[in-house]
């Protein structure tokens, strides 16, 4: 029906008031909540279609179709139940479950066979099911129509005609089904018949015999041929399968056999010289057994694949290296398995061997020589042999012969050097090893084995076997004894190597000893001379200055080389900082200027070091006094000072330093003058002192020259006394002497000058000498013939000419020659089968070789057969499948047997065992089996026949198999079920894979026909998703849900077919049985929300209703709510609660509840279910604003910005929405007179408090105001708090200073007088600050004064004191700013002036009085008039020395001496600092020194940096005058401010 359509009026029939439904809200609902398929107008009460409704969508086949629906009606709740019934109209056509039918019957089909056909299916019932069939008109069948138990109906095909499958090979029939309703309704399906063949035809080769050609060597997988068979039949009995028939193991790996194709490949390795052609028997085989048989004759070609072989015959080895030339020292022979052209071979050597190939006979060569040998130079050859066919492309092979040659001791040993040497420490030990020298022997063996031994000889009138000795097997030389190099430096021995030859040869040579020093003399001082033999004193002038020259340490060592470098130590001194000592001259000087508070008495040790290893070591000590004479010594005179000598002193002080800085000028223009000469620097000296070798470069050379270095040039310096030149020794580099490579051994081969052409000549051919016939099989040692006597050849030779037998390659000889009676005898197993297959003539062909001359015979043996293999069959059983229903007369083809022996001894003749039902033909090769009597399956399954095959050798050979004869069943009998109707009970929810049910048919048949398979009949899509079938056990088994609440019970239809198509068909019923698995479903029908929190307890506030899909006792539920909450659920019809409430709501103290139900059912076990109801509490005006606190406070700095926030009060209402909505405001009331609005605002949604003007902490600090905050519910409700607000203060304002007054308004200066000490109060500056707290905190600090070390002031306190006593030089006048700081952030100040006299009264001031001098400042100026002169003179002297320098910068320094010692600039480090230590400089300064004669004191000359890059730093090197009268008067200047 269409929806909308009217069912009837619901209201009318159960006379419920039409006016109340809609207040009522009257609705239509389910028991399950499933489609509701109806409605109701609640306008005219008709209950109406709401949903489409299909009988057969929710019922299926049942009778009967109810629909149950429920009326439901509120205030109050009212429950009417409604039961619709729907009736079936035929709205569906039969169908059929496929599109199309397939059955297959074979040919031979009685007539009156029955085929079953599946049913149509109809989802109508009753008269609108299916009530019969047609079949469409044809030939060959008719349509039975059948009624099963409850009416269905179902139809048969019977064959009317019988089938011929040349005639028509497959048909179509159209069935249809028709049903009883009106108007009636039909389907149709097509029936496809496929006829079947009967196997009735054997394979038919195109070709009785295949022949193919094919080369060797062929690749793998080649085509050979492919053989094509026939069959008339089709399908299985016309598939034909291709094998191999009886063939030998070997050939069946060489070839394979498509089973399908017939392509015939190759598999293995195709070789000619095995075996040349191959002939094999084809089988072709339908699908059910017939069998016929092709040959295959496949001809191999030959190709030429195989290099020739070399075989070494015979070798002389080693060679005598004197042998001559021509001798024969090797027999060699060639061979080729290759035939014709291919086989023919070439033979050569190489070109550079004194050796050559002579050919022999047949392929036989000699290797002889053809020069002089000689095994030093060439001790082993190695002979390549190249051998090359004639075929196209030509093979070659090559195979190496290696000979060595026998030494002869023609050679002496050979040192490998023309002299030796050898290097030695001096007091060595005995026995140490100086060197090794080496000779070498090219002979072998003892005649190259060295023996070394020393020639006799003396050294310094000693035998040389006193000093050295040789180890005779390995050359090394050892000393017998100790050497002493201050006794000799060096000698010669002589030493013969001599070799173990007979008779032995030798040489000799030379090996120079060289004896190095040793460190093994001390030091010797010569000056100072030793403690006890005089009185070394040195007198040090007090005014010396840095770097003067005071004493010098003169020592001298034994030994040489770097041993005798000596370096020179201060190792303990009075005063560690005064004096230092030069490294390498001993020189000994002061490190700073003498001072008064230096001791007068020094004594220095001085440690002098040689530079061995090692190290040895001697001590001295100096005694140094600082005084100008010997009358200041203490111990001498005492100590007396007048006024006289004091004035004297002064006197001579001021006459040193004027004399001493004219010489000082003179001596620099000197200096000036040379130094700019372009000369190389001259050493003068009076007195010879070495120069260690120390100032050379770093590579040094010993002063002998006994030290080897690798390539650098040595050169050592000797300076004579008085002599301005100086002399070097250059010491060349010892490895500049390399030995001459004309002793390396060379031999030139003059003697060959033969040249070697290849062996062009062709083998011999020399078959068929002589020939043999004996047969297969014969013992070791049985007799051939005598090869001697037939070939005329004399017996006593045989040995002597080392007779052999002799196969080509490798390959077995099988006979051999009795070499003492010249008999040909078996070798080896000779096995004709093995050798020539099934060839006729089986022929081996060998060699009979002699040596000395070379000579050989062929010879033949013909192998002749005997009877020694039995026929065989290529199977034990031959199986052969016939159908009951062949035919008499029918021919089964046998594989025939194979016998390996040829000729009478192969096959003969066949034989078959008696039996009811074959019997045997056999027509040449071909062998059939005959059927000569009807086979019956039900009788005799299967039957086992002898076949015999007989050879005719003697005595007679037979072999036997066994034909297993299988009769094939014919398919005439239908599955049968074991039950029309299965019936089984699940229960819901079954697990999947449970099996339900096992269906189980049988079939008469056998093999395919009996083969029973099983599947299901004409059932919805549903039922297949739900359950499956096995195909070969029957087995039914769960694949998806069992739901008793969708479909309490199935039926289904089985069908079982055989493997050609016959099948038969079952019922199988299956009742589910319910389980407890549904939990209950609540449903929410009705709900006020929200609830007013002002409601009174018992509304009902929810109608819930709860569902249980079970049945029985599982339907049954009990429902609740938890008990925490003020709401219950009350019982109302059926299922159906209402929920009411406990008690009073308050929506402030809960605002939502969250109820939930529980309903559990009466099931076993029970199951449950619950919901969550959310109610909201809807909300009263019933709560004031709450402040978070009881009052609020804010801080804030003065001068703000206006509007900046102070602070922020925050009120809570916990109504809801407008109710709970908070608005902030100011109450009204005044702060010093002015309202509160002119200080403070405050935001009315926010609660921020905000500043409407800028605070002055200095006006008020705190004040109050009063905020309210009204909620805007009707009717509002407000609530106040109070806000105090603290001012803080800021640094705004700076230090005023109090005193000293401000500049301009009074004369502020102190007096400070000149007795004041230090840490005196001078004075106080006085200030204050406005400002309050840390921002009033004052600081003091002076700023700036015109002695910064004089005056200092408290931190805090502000008064002014002295830092130390007051002094004369100290100016009168001091200026003293003062800044006062205080402690804000940012810090603000003030300054002041202060002014400071330093006197003890106003009339001393300069300003108040005239200027006078008394006799104590004329002194003064004297001293400073002596200071400046002094000044002067030094400036003077400072500007030559740098015009000097500037003028000569580019060239080199000349050293001057008289009586002095060069230091060359090498001595210093690489790095300086000036010389008055005032820092480093950034580039290397150089330091020249120039000693003057007779003085004790140095000066220098400062040399610019060489990086021309670099600034000059003329500020940087300066030098205090230490010439001034007073070194440590005071300075009177005052401070002018």
């Amino acid at each position: 029906m269409k929806r909308g359509s009217v069912i009837g009026n619901i209201a009318k029939d159960l006379g419920l008031d039409l006016g109340r439904l809609s207040a009522r809200k009257a609705r239509i609902d389910t028991e399950d909540n499933n489609v509701k398929y109806c409605g109701v107008n609640l306008n005219t009460g008709d209950l109406i279609v709401q949903e489409r409704i299909d009988r057969e969508g929710l019922c299926g086949k049942k009778a009967s179709c109810v629909l149950k629906q429920e009326l439901v009606l509120e205030n109050p709740l009212e429950l009417q139940r409604i039961n619709i019934r729907v009736q079936d109209i035929n709205d569906n056509s039969p169908q059929f479950k496929e599109d199309s039918l397939k059955l297959e019957i074979r040919e031979s089909a009685d007539k009156g066979e029955r085929f079953l056909l599946g049913e149509a299916h109809d989802g109508d019932i009753g008269e609108n099911a299916v009530q019969g069939y047609s079949l469409q008109q044809n030939d060959h069948f008719k349509l039975n129509v059948n009624t099963k138990a409850g009416g269905r109906k179902y139809g048969e095909l019977v064959l009317d005609k019988e089938l011929d499958r040349e005639d028509k090979k497959e048909m179509m029939l159209l069935l249809t089904a028709f049903d009883g309703g009106s108007p009636q309704r039909s389907g149709t399906v097509v029936i496809h018949v496929t006829v079947l063949d009967a196997n009735d035809n054997v394979p038919v080769f195109s070709q009785t015999v295949y022949k193919a050609s094919l080369p060797e060597n062929s690749p793998l997988d080649t085509i050979v041929i492919t053989v094509s068979a026939t069959d008339a039949d089709e399908g299985l009995n016309s598939e034909i399968t291709y094998e191999f028939d009886h063939v030998s193991g070997e050939n069946s790996n060489i070839f394979s056999l498509h089973s399908k194709t017939g392509e015939v490949k190759v598999a293995g390795s195709i070789d000619y010289e095995k075996v040349s052609s191959y002939e094999m028997q084809i089988s072709a085989k339908d699908g059910l057994g017939l069998v016929s048989y092709a040959t295959l004759m496949i001809e191999v070609t030959d190709i030429n694949d195989n290099a020739p072989v070399i075989h070494l015959k015979s070798v002389t080895n080693p060679i005598p290296e004197n042998v001559s030339p021509g001798t024969e020292v090797g027999i060699i022979n060639v061979q080729d398995r290759d035939s014709e052209n291919n086989r023919q071979v070439r033979c050569s050597i190489q070109q550079n061997a004194p050796f050559k190939l002579v050919p022999s006979i047949k392929n036989y060569y000699s290797l002889v020589t053809t020069g002089q040998l000689d095994r030093e130079l060439v001790s082993d050859y190695n002979i390549t042999i190249t051998a090359t066919d004639e075929g196209s492309p030509p093979l070659s092979s090559s195979k190496t012969v290696q000979l060595s040659l026998a030494d002869i001791n023609d050679n002496p040993p050979v040192f490998e050097e023309q002299s030796y040497s050898a290097s030695v420490s001096e007091n060595n030990k005995p026995g140490s090893t100086l060197c090794s020298v080496t000779a070498r022997d090219p002979d072998w063996r003892q005649n190259g084995t060295v023996i070394y031994s020393l020639l006799a000889g003396e050294v310094n009138g000693a035998p040389v076997s006193s000093y050295l000795s040789v180890n005779g097997d390995t050359g090394v030389i050892h000393a017998v004894r100790s050497f002493d190099y201050e006794q000799f430096r060096s000698f010669k021995v002589h030493v013969m190597a001599r070799d173990n030859g007979s008779p032995p040869l030798s040489s000799n040579v030379t090996v120079s000893v060289f004896i190095s020093d040793v460190n093994d003399n001390s030091p010797q001082i010569l000056y100072p001379a030793p403690e006890g033999n005089s009185f070394m004193t040195e007198l040090v002038p007090k005014a010396a200055h840095g770097g003067s020259l005071v004493s010098k340490v003169i020592a001298v060592d034994a030994d040489s080389g770097q041993n005798a470098w000596l370096s020179y130590h201060i190792v303990k001194s009075t005063d560690p900082g005064l004096f230092t000592i030069g490294l390498h001259s001993g020189e000994i000087r002061t490190q700073r200027d003498i001072s008064e508070s230096d001791s007068m008495k020094q004594n220095l040790i001085v440690s002098v070091k040689d530079n061995g290893q090692p190290s040895l070591s001697a001590t001295c000590s100096m005694y140094l006094l600082i005084s100008d004479n010997l009358a200041e010594v203490p111990e001498l005179k005492d100590i007396s000072y007048d006024e006289k000598n004091s004035k004297l002193t002064s006197y001579l002080i001021i006459a040193l330093v004027s004399v001493s800085t004219f010489f000082l000028t003179f001596i620099i223009i000197i200096l000036g003058v040379r130094f700019c000469r372009r000369r190389k620097p001259r050493l003068l000296f009076d007195g010879a002192v070495a120069i260690p070798s120390a100032y050379l470069p770093p590579n040094y050379a010993d002063v002998d020259g006994t030290g080897t270095l690798r390539s650098t040039y040595n050169y050592d310096a000797y300076l004579t006394t008085g002599s301005r030149t100086s002399d070097f020794k250059f010491v060349t580099s010892y490895n500049d002497n390399t030995l001459p490579a004309d002793q390396t051994l060379r031999k030139s081969p003059s003697d060959f000058a033969e040249v070697f052409g290849d062996c062009d000549r062709s083998p011999e051919s020399v078959y068929g000498d002589v020939s043999y016939y004996f047969q297969e099989e014969m013992k070791r040692g049985s007799f051939i013939g005598n090869i001697a006597k037939d070939l005329n050849l004399d017996s006593s030779e045989l040995v002597s000419r080392n007779a052999r037998v002799d196969a080509a390659g490798n390959r077995k000889r099988y006979c051999d020659i009795n070499r003492s009676t010249g008999d040909l005898i078996v070798d080896d197993r000779i096995d004709r089968e093995e050798l020539c297959g099934e060839k006729l003539s089986c022929l081996i062909k060998r060699d009979l070789v002699l040596e000395n001359p070379l000579e050989l015979h062929s010879f033949s043996l013909h192998i002749q057969d005997v009877n020694d293999n039995s026929p065989q069959f290529n199977e034990e059983t031959i199986h052969i499948e016939i159908r009951e229903s062949a035919d008499r007369g029918a021919r089964f083809v046998i594989e025939e047997a194979h016998d390996a022996d040829v000729g009478q001894n192969s096959v003969q003749q066949y034989s078959l065992k008696k039996n009811d039902h074959f019997v045997l033909v056999v027509d040449g090769n071909m062998i059939e089996l005959v059927l000569d009597k009807e086979l019956d399956r039900e009788k005799q399954q299967e039957m086992n026949l002898l076949l015999t095959a007989l050879d005719g050798g003697s005595p007679q050979r037979s072999g036997t198999v066994v034909i297993h004869v299988t009769v094939l069943d014919a398919n005439d009998n239908a599955p049968v079920f074991s039950q029309t109707v299965y019936k089984a009970s699940l229960p819901e929810n079954s697990p999947l894979d449970t099996v339900v049910v096992t269906v189980s048919a049988s079939d008469a048949d056998e093999g395919v026909n009996g083969d029973v398979s099983y599947d299901f009949g004409h059932v919805s899509e549903d039922v297949k998703k739900i359950f499956s079938i096995d195909r070969k056990v029957g087995e039914i088994k769960v694949i998806g849900t069992i739901d008793y609440e969708t479909t309490t019970s199935f039926e289904i239809r089985v069908k079982a077919k055989d493997g050609l198509g016959l099948s038969s068909y079952a019922k199988v019923i299956i009742s589910i049985t319910d389980v407890n698995d549904n939990i209950p479903v609540i449903y929410v029908k009705s709900l006020a929300n929200p609830v007013p929190e002002n409601v009174s307890p018992g509304t009902e506030v929810g109608i819930i209703n709860v569902q249980d899909a079970d049945s029985d006792n599982n339907q049954l539920v009990r429902c609740s709510v938890q008990p925490n909450v003020p709401f219950k659920l009350v019982p109302s019809i059926k299922n159906y609660y209402s929920l009411v409430t406990t008690g009073q709501l308050d929506r402030e103290l809960v605002s939502d509840y969250n109820i939930t139900i529980t309903a559990t059912d009466e099931g076993s076990p029970p199951l449950s279910s619950s919901k969550t109801v959310q109610l909201s509490v809807a909300d009263i005006n019933d709560n004031p604003p709450v402040f978070e606190e009881q009052s609020y406070s804010a801080s804030v700095s003065e001068n703000n910005k206006p509007g900046s926030t102070l602070c922020s009060v925050t009120a809570r209402d916990p109504d809801w929405r407008q109710n709970g909505t908070v608005i902030y405001s100011l109450l009204a009331g005044e702060v010093n007179g002015a309202p509160v609005s002119s200080y403070l605002s405050v935001n009315g949604d926010t609660g921020v408090i905000h500043a409407v003007r800028s605070f002055d902490y200095e006006q008020f600090r705190s004040f109050k105001v009063h905020v309210m905050a009204r909620d805007n519910g009707s009717p509002p409700l407000s609530s106040n708090v109070t806000v105090s607000v603290f001012i803080s203060d800021v640094n705004d304002n700076s230090p005023q200073i109090l005193y000293p007054a401000p500049e301009g308004n009074s004369f502020m200066t102190e007096l400070v007088p000149k007795a004041a000490h230090g840490g005196s109060l001078v004075s106080k500056v006085i200030a204050v600050d406005a400002d309050s707290g840390q921002n009033a905190w004052l600081s003091y600090h002076i700023v700036k004064s015109t002695d910064p070390g004089l005056f200092t002031i408290g931190l805090h306190s502000g008064e002014i004191r002295t830092q130390r006593d007051i002094s004369e030089s100290d100016s009168m006048k001091q200026n003293l700013i003062v800044s006062v700081k205080d402690n804000g952030q940012p810090s603000l100040s003030a300054t002041c002036s202060m002014y400071l006299l330093i006197s003890d009264n106003l009339a001393e001031v300069p300003e108040l009085k005239d200027i006078s001098y008394d006799e104590k400042n004329s002194k003064l100026t004297s001293y400073l008039i002596i200071a400046l002169v002094s000044v002067s003179t030094f400036f003077l002297t400072f500007i030559i020395i740098i015009l000097g320098v500037r003028f000569c910068r580019r060239r080199k320094p000349r050293l001057l001496f008289d009586g002095a010692v060069a230091i060359p600039s090498a001595y210093l480090p690489p790095n300086y600092a000036d010389v008055d230590g005032t820092g480093t400089l950034r580039s290397t300064y150089n330091y020249d020194a120039y000693l003057t004669t007779g003085s004790r004191t140095s000066d220098f000359k400062f040399v610019t940096s060489y990086n021309d890059n670099t600034l000059p730093a003329d500020q940087t090197l300066r030098k205090s005058p230490s010439d001034f009268a007073e070194v440590f008067g005071e300075s009177d200047g005052s401070l002018q401010v």
